[in-house]
């Protein structure tokens, strides 16, 4: 069965209470490490800590679909240390999570340009999402290597290799081909560490995605401060281009 992409610039969604897909900038990291005069890495480790805690507490709550920006196409311009430490992480993190992901009914999805990545991790990737593939409670997405724009693109190079007679594009078509295809929107997104940007990721998910920004650093960041994120969405008015008159009932 092909699903059908939906859009919410070409059709007014539902706007449910509770998010189905929220999306997270896992920020902060670096500056929990440094103010407690630890090395870097030390917070990369307690993030991974906090990444089980929310993917629980999204369980918990009957969040469909998670996806959390772990490493950016930019992220390599990183000291090289850094940058060896965050792979020998995803390594770690792969090897000992995937099997507990799978218990707890978690389906794991990597997007990215994985090609710059070692056969390892490639490899761990593979088997971790086939290992996963039929679970249903959470879907959670790791976003590593990725990019917006380079989503965008490897989208319409992918198209125009499926319709290479074809000169019409429309929106429905290009959604098809993108990194996320398989998953609705998201309706929230939550940037801890205090930064108010998006920062390349998920340029044309995010379209009519509630923002929400705090200054909790990723480390410190827990069950509690998701629920505060889940109830500045719930007092937000989704409009999706109409008035406010217009969302009233006659």
């Amino acid at each position: 069965m092909i699903r059908r992409y939906f859009s919410s610039t070409a059709e007014i969604p539902k706007a449910p209470p509770l998010p189905r897909h929220i999306a997270i900038i896992m920020d902060g990291n670096g500056r929990w490490a440094k103010k407690r005069m630890l090395p870097r890495v030390a917070g990369h480790a307690v993030g991974v800590e906090r990444v089980r805690d929310v993917i629980k507490a999204c369980t918990d709550r009957g969040i469909e679909y998670l996806t959390l920006f772990a490493f950016s196409s930019e992220n390599w311009r990183r000291p090289a240390e850094e940058v060896n430490h965050l792979m020998e992480l995803f390594v770690m993190v792969l090897e000992r999570e995937v099997k507990k992901l799978h218990k707890n009914g978690v389906r794991l999805k990597v997007i990215g340009d994985l090609s710059r990545f070692t056969p390892r991790i490639q490899e761990l990737v593979t088997q971790g999402e086939a290992l996963t593939a039929g679970n249903t409670k959470l879907t959670l997405t790791v976003a590593a290597n990725y990019g917006g724009r380079w989503d965008i693109l490897q989208a319409v190079d992918a198209w125009r290799t499926a319709h290479p007679r074809s000169h019409h594009i429309t929106e429905a078509d290009l959604a098809e081909h993108l990194s996320m295809a398989y998953a609705p929107e998201p309706d929230l997104f939550i940037r801890t560490g205090g930064e108010q940007r998006i920062s390349n990721f998920l340029l044309w998910q995010l379209a009519y995605t509630e923002l929400y920004f705090t200054g909790t650093l990723w480390p410190d960041f827990d069950a509690a401060a998701l629920d505060a994120a889940i109830e500045s969405y719930q007092k937000r008015e989704r409009r999706f281009g109409r008035t406010s008159e217009q969302l009233v009932k006659p």
